[in-house]
């Protein structure tokens, strides 16, 4: 590690900053992970998006259709093709705290810069917060690397920021991906943004947030490598233009990717968001690749209207060389 445990915080609040996404894994016909793709795509998002992190094997990774090993070999990969490029952050969450331990162990070992696990789904529990506070302090001392809460309504409840500022405490939690209403997080900052680096899966709120908040860190979903191209960095522009305090250019800049963000958002279909963002990527000239069962593929005709949203979006799809998977 590049850092000792009690130095995890004040690491984190140096280094985890500006633009992170959530990788999508893509997978080869026969469902195998296409390591050759993923580290194109990889090299692709760091070299030419400007992107700083990558979010590995969360759920936009498909991490739930993994096998542990898996999950272990898609760290590796990720270190190894991120190094000198970007850092790391390696989505450890899983029902069974032992898996949680296991792969945050692995994280660990292999070099990842953090990792990240989703507060766990509680059956039959009316009151949460003291399991809370137990989980995580369980995991926090098991590991020395520096943790990032993840909380979701997928949990079926949500953190509260009172509970948050709590685990905040935690002497290697440094950060929270914050997945609610603008009036939590923004409660969260106040009470421990000088603690942990609270952020956001939202990249439509991202300018605010660094305008209105002070944030330093998104974190993070797939919009950073789905609105741009190696020829079109309009969210590394605006990002870098809010961070040099020169606001209403980055707000021109944010503002004119409206179009593009009604294309993706408008031709998604709302049970299918892994199969929509793949072919997204392969419209860019990324590697999409299929997706694992049981998620669903783009029909026909919904790969047709996302195409045709796609080119008259305005989204300049200039390639990297060596990105050459076209879509069909």
């Amino acid at each position: 590690m590049k850092y000792s445990r009690k130095d995890a915080k004040a690491y984190a609040r140096e280094h985890m900053k500006g633009i992170w996404a959530a990788a999508l894994m893509p997978f080869r016909d026969d469902l195998s992970i296409d390591e050759d793709g993923f580290r194109r795509n990889v090299a692709h998002w760091t070299d030419d998006l400007g992107i700083d992190g990558l979010f590995i094997a969360g759920k936009q990774g498909e991490f739930f259709s993994m096998s542990i090993e898996e999950r272990k070999r898609s760290f590796e990969i990720a270190v190894d093709a991120c190094a000198g490029r970007g850092a790391t952050i390696m989505s450890c969450s899983d029902q069974n705290m032992d898996v949680v331990i296991d792969l945050a162990r692995h994280a660990q070992k292999v070099g990842a810069d953090y990792i990240v696990v989703h507060a766990p789904i509680l059956h039959f529990f009316k009151a949460h917060d003291e399991t809370l506070l137990n989980y995580y302090r369980t995991i926090a001392s098991k590991v020395d690397i520096g943790i990032a809460l993840w909380s979701h309504p997928d949990s079926g409840y949500l953190m509260s920021p009172q509970l948050c500022n709590q685990l905040a405490d935690i002497e290697n939690v440094v950060a929270i991906k914050y997945s609610v209403e603008r009036p939590m997080y923004k409660e969260l900052t106040r009470l421990a943004g000088d603690r942990i680096l609270v952020s956001t899966a939202s990249e439509e709120e991202w300018f605010d947030n660094i305008v209105e908040l002070g944030w330093q860190l998104y974190l993070c979903s797939s919009p950073p490598y789905l609105l741009q191209s190696a020829t079109d960095r309009r969210m590394r522009t605006y990002t870098d233009l809010a961070f040099g305090g020169r606001i209403e250019e980055a707000r021109a800049v944010r503002d004119s990717l409206n179009p593009v963000r009604a294309a993706l958002r408008g031709t998604r279909p709302p049970e299918k968001p892994h199969a929509h963002q793949k072919y997204w990527q392969e419209l860019l000239g990324q590697v999409g690749g299929r997706v694992r069962a049981p998620l669903l593929e783009l029909t026909e005709e919904e790969r047709a209207a996302t195409r045709r949203a796609f080119e008259a979006c305005g989204l300049q799809a200039g390639l990297q060389t060596g990105l050459v998977r076209k879509a069909v």
